[in-house]
């Protein structure tokens, strides 16, 4: 099985649990000046496990000395060229439905588009939502995935079932079942997520996004390394394609994309 997970390693382009943390914390500079760099002790929230031990269910309480380190905290996970000229910033929840519909429609045609031709990279920011009860759990599921190498695959895996699992009053054994479903380790899978684990990065992701005046998901970010980041109202292919394609322009790298085939489906 540890074979198997290393493969997945090796074939994966670019995936970082990091997301790069030299150059995202160089090209997120304008971060640093939204955040802002007083000290600062913020509390996210409390530390809640199941009643039978399966597992961080919410944030737990972080405290930080500056904006530089929540940076270091905070921690996306990239597909893609790391030194991509473009990089999308994606805020979401897993149990969000407006989410499914970027990660199923929107996802793909950026990676067609513009991530395996090396002229963007997506960083994925989880941002659960106290609305959604099982979206806490599911993050850290992903990430415990993300140890055997199968991040993006139970990723897509949980938006394509989202109905499933969602309506779910536990989806703990639902996710068990996904990994056994990639040939990850049950064990390894299972006891990850009964523990805490990837709690504290995925309530810095929450802070982060919070900070950047995140409110609801998915929330779209543009970072091209500019000193800014251009928050996406519109995510449908359609209105991304243009979007990217002038970012690219600006910065010397040719238009980009296909000017065709665009999936007309809308934005939130």
């Amino acid at each position: 099985m540890a074979n198997r997970a290393e493969e997945r390693r090796k074939k994966r382009q670019g995936e970082s649990g990091a997301a790069g943390k030299e150059r995202t914390s160089r090209s997120l500079y304008w971060v640093l000046i939204a955040v802002g760099g007083v000290a600062l002790a913020v509390v996210v929230g409390n530390l809640i496990f199941g009643a039978t031990g399966q597992g961080a269910r919410a944030p737990v309480e972080i405290s930080y000395a500056s904006s530089e380190e929540l940076l270091e905290m905070a921690q996306g996970v990239r597909l893609g060229d790391a030194d991509a000229p473009v990089t999308i910033m994606d805020f979401s929840d897993y149990q969000c439905p407006a989410c499914r519909a970027f990660a199923t429609q929107s996802k793909p045609f950026l990676q067609m588009e513009f991530i395996e031709s090396g002229q963007a990279n997506l960083v994925f920011y989880d941002f659960p939502l106290p609305s959604f009860p099982h979206s806490f759990l599911a993050a850290r599921a992903a990430r415990c995935s993300g140890d055997q190498g199968a991040y993006w695959e139970f990723h897509d895996q949980l938006f394509r079932a989202q109905m499933e699992w969602s309506g779910r009053s536990d989806p703990f054994s639902t996710f068990v079942g996904y990994a056994e479903s990639l040939g990850l380790d049950r064990g390894e899978f299972r006891s990850c997520l009964g523990s805490d684990r990837h709690a504290d990065v995925v309530s810095a992701n929450i802070e982060l996004g919070r900070r950047l005046n995140v409110t609801g998901t998915p929330t779209i970010f543009l970072d091209t390394g500019e000193g800014r980041g251009d928050r996406i109202q519109n995510w449908a292919p359609a209105d991304l394609r243009p979007r990217i394609q002038e970012a690219l322009a600006r910065l010397g790298h040719g238009g980009g994309g296909d000017t065709e085939g665009a999936d007309q489906g809308s934005g939130a």
